[in-house]
């Protein structure tokens, strides 16, 4: 099967990150065409860039800042793409990030109606596929604080210590990250020509609710290091959006050796929403790992032996170190979307205990291989 090669405008922003880690991992399906933000400053590198693409999803714009620069930007960005797709005379298929905001009185959802329509009138020209997408509220693992949601902004707030504040309670219609661009890989794959899609929402909650339950997250997880109860799949998005803000030198934990003279006891998992426990010994001089999850939650505990943790956020070259030890057991929680190894730094046998959310499953196993150290490091 031949490959649909797909380039993504606002490759580096916050859906666009998700969207090309998630297009990665389809890469059996999937040529990601690279883009970067400067090509629309130069006619030549855009033109490159659209001549190579079968399908561009055009995610770049403005969110914040003055309105008239909001709005003149946004429709600046389509437009510049626009003639680049007309004077190269390609017609790949177009998949544009609108707003559930068109239909509100700001220059953010004006500019997200008016860039639609401009690209609907360009696909009428052109007998092109084109597709709008009517997006409700996006948030995740790394959105940037009060600037891509209230939900980016409380999850800052409460893993570094911040008051959270609520200005309105109002009701929020939200779709997980991960979610919306499962939805658009599916548009990506699909023949179908559909020109308007709304996106419907993952759930509604009041802005007041999100920080309750962020609330419970910080009291329970945060402080006690308990891994709170889950009603749904949805909690767990929060859950994995909440701790994907906290600072790496919040680990390891070394909890309470509770000793007598029968030897000691550790409480390592206390959690409230059931899953799977496992143990692994790796020999001296082994690695083992390099995967990341996209959803599971995991922790690490090194009972006997000398161990290197290591972690790389994907899309990035930083990466952490966590020295463990048997005579001193501790453990890390590793954040979804970092790619991680462990190594036996030791001279014998390391013994390692794990703990998921989620029992494993073959068929959706959520394990997506990739080397902590990149070759070019």
């Amino acid at each position: 099967m031949e490959k649909i090669r797909v380039g993504i405008t606002g490759q580096s922003g916050f859906i666009g990150t998700h969207l090309s880690i998630l297009l990665k991992s389809r890469k059996d399906r999937i040529d990601q065409v690279p883009f970067l933000p400067e090509y629309f400053n130069d006619d030549e590198q855009l033109r490159n860039f659209v001549n190579k693409c079968d399908v561009i999803v055009h995610l770049a714009a403005k969110n914040r800042g003055d309105p008239e620069e909001v709005y003149r930007t946004n429709i600046l960005l389509v437009s510049t793409l626009i003639q680049a797709l007309e004077k190269t005379n390609r017609k790949p298929h177009v998949i544009f990030s609108s707003s559930i905001q068109e239909i509100r009185d700001n220059a953010y959802g004006k500019s997200k109606l008016d860039g639609r329509e401009l690209f609907e009138n360009w696909s009428k020209r052109n007998q092109a596929k084109f597709t709008g997408l009517i997006i409700p509220n996006v948030f995740g693992p790394f959105g940037k604080p009060f600037y891509n949601s209230v939900i980016s902004t409380f999850a800052y707030q409460l893993t570094h210590q911040c008051p959270p504040m609520i200005e309105t309670n109002a009701d929020l219609d939200l779709i997980y990250v991960s979610s919306l661009t499962e939805k658009i890989y599916q548009l990506i794959i699909d023949d179908e020509k559909r020109s308007i899609i709304t996106i419907p929402a993952d759930r509604k909650m009041k802005v007041s609710q999100i920080l309750s339950k962020f609330q419970e997250f910080h009291d329970t997880y945060l402080e006690n290091h308990i891994i709170p109860r889950f009603s749904d799949d949805f909690d767990v998005a929060l859950f994995n959006t909440f701790r994907s803000f906290i600072e790496p030198d919040h680990f390891p934990i070394t909890p309470v050796c509770n000793t007598d003279n029968r030897g000691f006891f550790i409480e390592l998992v206390k959690e409230f929403s059931g899953g799977q426990t496992s143990f692994s010994v790796t020999l001296p001089g082994i690695t083992r790992g390099n995967h990341y999850h996209m959803r599971k939650i995991e922790r690490f505990c090194v009972l006997n032996g000398e161990a290197c943790l290591r972690l790389r956020r994907i899309g990035t070259d930083k990466i952490v170190e966590y020295h463990l030890s048997g005579s001193k057991p501790s453990f890390v929680d590793i954040p979804v979307f970092y790619t991680h190894d462990l190594s036996n730094e030791g001279k014998t046998e390391l013994t390692t205990i794990f703990w998921t959310n989620e029992l494993f499953n073959p068929q959706n196993p959520d394990t997506y291989y990739e080397n902590v150290v990149q070759e070019n490091s």
